[in-house]
């Protein structure tokens, strides 16, 4: 069974194999080699994990994402936020870390940022001075907040997967995702003002409100996600659809930036990526289910509780753990495969599951545009035109930001069951 589930999976990702067929592959060797059990059951598993209520979230909120990002949506947060900065020192790298924040609580999906926010604001930045090498490293990095912000896609598969509550994964995602926004504001300050980088324009009233007043129903879209959510006005698929029709009646009937031509292809690209990630999903849950059928979450229940490891500790060997996997699996199959393993765990050591979904998708966003496989790598090297190597220098102090925030999130639990509290506090 070992041979199924562990070498065969780890040669074909060596051998560059996709991640669905790996685990699929390895899958289906332990049925028909060592369980003799009928492959209607793999069937049955395949699509049984992925008739959840909780998932039909992600097309809408894939559908939002790509309809805001094909118009002039993201061009107007740009210019709301840099007018609200006004002329600190690197403002503009600090209106591109507020920009990805907020797009990103409009799609929840790191990959989209990266890509809408990168376009706009890397020419901008080349052009107020700042260097190549730093501009595509906060680029890369900046958007993997998306991922702890909600509407995060990634907290949306935990939750099913931990059974755990997807509104208050989002309570708890808040301040965590804030502050990791915040460090990074302040180094791309001190950066700037380090290096002689000169400021913006200053801030001005009238043209601080003329541009809110262009961008207004941009900035609309994440308040009527997370307030109608933690307002108990409608659950997280629920608010996933309502952005998808607030999405299509602002960029069409608002803004006038795509005809309905264009929308009905934004709903075809949303259907290719959804279905590239259901795969993933189902492929990823009955890997997890063959391993609690064959009871490797207890045993390594057990194995932990007999060394007598403290909590502190329990977290530090999952941080590293986790941290070695986000730099070569993608975060959904490592959600799906590692959560029926780590939860139980977590709960024999008395650690909240919310608190701990927050620490996996932190370890999980700096996988995002950690070397060697990390996505939002390759998607900033496809934006913007540049070798591999700049953008792997680049990133290198913003991996260490992230590793900060980390440690403060992982050992200071109230960052995030702050956010947790309120909530129940509300409802």
């Amino acid at each position: 069974m070992s041979f199924a589930l562990g070498v065969i999976p780890v040669v074909l990702l060596l051998l560059g194999f996709p991640i669905f067929l790996v685990l699929l592959t390895g899958v289906t060797v332990a049925l028909v080699w060592y369980m003799k059990v009928p492959l209607a059951a793999l069937h049955q598993t395949l699509y049984g994990s992925i008739d959840a209520f909780a998932l039909l979230a992600i097309p809408f909120f894939l559908y939002a994402g790509e309809l805001m990002g094909r118009g002039t949506v993201a061009r107007r947060i740009v210019d709301v936020v840099q007018a609200g900065v006004g002329n600190v020192r690197g403002s503009l790298g600090i209106t591109t870390v507020g920009t990805s924040a907020i797009f990103g609580a409009i799609s929840g999906a790191s990959a989209a940022t990266v890509a809408t926010v990168g376009k706009i604001m890397y020419p901008a930045m080349q052009k107020a001075g700042y260097p190549e090498r730093f501009s595509a490293g906060l680029i890369t990095a900046v958007g993997a907040i998306d991922i702890i912000i909600p509407p995060s896609i990634p907290m949306i598969v935990y939750g099913a997967a931990a059974s755990e509550s997807v509104p208050r994964l989002y309570a708890a995602g808040i301040i965590p995702g804030l502050l990791i926004a915040g460090m990074l504001a302040l180094y791309v300050y001190w950066y700037a003002r380090r290096n002689g980088i000169p400021a913006g324009e200053a801030f001005n009233v009238p043209h601080f409100l003329s541009t809110l007043g262009r961008g207004m129903w941009a900035l609309g879209a994440p308040v009527i996600i997370l307030g109608g959510i933690y307002g108990g006005i409608f659950s997280p698929t629920e608010a996933a659809g309502v952005a998808c029709v607030y999405a299509a009646l602002v960029t069409r009937l608002v803004y006038h930036d795509i005809p309905w031509s264009e929308i009905i292809e934004a709903a075809s690209a949303t259907c290719i990526f959804t279905a590239q990630i259901l795969i993933i999903v189902a492929c990823a849950s009955v890997f997890s289910w063959l391993l609690t059928v064959n009871q490797v979450p207890a045993q390594m229940v057990s194995w932990i509780e007999a060394m007598q490891l403290q909590p502190w500790m329990i977290l530090a060997v999952l941080n590293v753990l986790l941290l070695a996997v986000g730099c070569f699996v993608d975060p959904l199959s490592a959600i799906l495969v590692l959560s029926p393993l780590l939860v139980p765990i977590i709960k024999a050591a008395g650690i909240d599951t919310v608190h701990f979904g927050i620490v996996f998708m932190v370890n999980l966003a700096i996988g995002l545009f950690h070397p060697p496989f990390g996505i939002n790598i390759f998607v900033a090297q496809s934006v913007l035109k540049m070798e591999l190597k700049t953008i792997y220098w680049g990133i290198i102090p913003f991996v260490g930001i992230y590793l900060v925030a980390l440690l403060l999130i992982t050992y200071i639990p109230e960052i995030s069951l702050v956010g947790v509290q309120w909530f129940l506090a509300k409802n």
